[in-house]
């Protein structure tokens, strides 16, 4: 899910020539800037807080923001995934598989320097929605849950999620990034009673000053509350406690190619742990969903 991130633009002509007697000619209008902007992004892998939501196969992304001059934002953004269908082979009717081919993430909120200059406070809500078909809908139960906690995410519980967020922009210098938290107001991402799980991530960004470049960094930490235990007698996990919360990192670059063209490469990976012969997280063939691996993104904005 990509979150929007606007820099602030200031009109340095009004701090030029302060009376008209020190200035020959008025100076040239500013240019009006939009306050919509679009996105659309070729990705090698989709990783969300350290998680593949494709596979480790490729994605297409794309979004769009509005921001008022107030502060107020609205937006959406948008991804090829199939995490959910990985997970379910099979569906409500058991001749047909689920379909989820989309993550739609729908967002509102303020954002304003109320601190000072480059230090941006955000505070908004994220809704999650997957349009799903031949989703096995149901709310879970503790019973079958206990008897298995591998499949803590894949018990019918709807994967939509709604996060609220609040965060504190930063720059100093060629560093900027940012610390935030977010908070689930609903069940995490089809994860069985998760409701008030939250994640704190940092990232900070250092602008080189060479070739456009700037180098990256992350690292959050995802809270899941309520684990459970292993019960059942035939996997080799019983009697141990699948913990589902973990640590994500990202290590990368972007390179700026001008006309809202850019490109980054980054490295991400998570903690996440292994219950006898099963991940907290897995992918369609039982591996690690949260394995480290190399994403590579071209990026256009408009």
């Amino acid at each position: 899910m990509k979150t929007i991130q606007k820099t602030a633009i200031a009109l340095a002509a009004s701090s030029v020539f302060a009376t008209a007697a020190y200035a020959q000619t008025a100076p040239a209008p500013a240019p009006e800037v939009s306050p919509i902007t679009a996105n659309v992004t070729v990705a090698s892998s989709y990783a969300y807080r350290g998680l593949t939501q494709s596979n480790y196969r490729p994605a297409i992304q794309g979004g769009f923001d509005y921001a008022h001059e107030s502060g107020f934002y609205i937006g959406n953004w948008n991804s090829s995934i199939s995490w959910i269908s990985d997970g379910n082979p099979q569906g409500a009717n058991t001749s047909q598989s689920v379909s989820a081919p989309i993550e739609m993430d729908f967002y509102a909120g303020y954002k304003k320097e109320l601190i000072g200059e480059g230090f941006a406070t955000d505070i908004g809500v994220l809704q999650y929605y997957y349009p799903t078909t031949n989703f096995p809908n149901s709310s879970g139960t503790n019973a079958n849950v206990t008897s298995n906690p591998a499949t803590r995410q894949l018990n019918g519980v709807n994967p939509n999620t709604t996060e609220a967020y609040l965060a504190q922009n930063f720059t100093f210098g060629s560093v900027s990034g940012f610390a935030k938290v977010s908070y689930a107001l609903t069940n995490l991402f089809g994860i069985y009673n998760s409701k008030g799980s939250f994640y704190p991530d940092l990232t900070a960004n250092y602008d080189t000053g060479l070739y456009g470049v700037t180098l990256n960094a992350h690292v959050g930490y995802q809270y899941v509350p309520n684990n459970y235990t292993q019960t059942g007698t035939t996997n080799s996990a019983r009697g141990q406690t699948f913990n589902m919360s973990y640590v994500d990192y990202k290590l990368g670059l972007t390179k700026d190619f001008g006309g809202g063209l850019s490109g980054s490469v980054a490295y991400v990976g998570t903690n996440i742990g292994k219950y006898g012969t099963t991940y907290a997280y897995t992918t369609a063939n039982g591996g690690s969903a949260g394995k480290g691996t190399a994403i590579a993104t071209l990026t256009k904005t408009f």
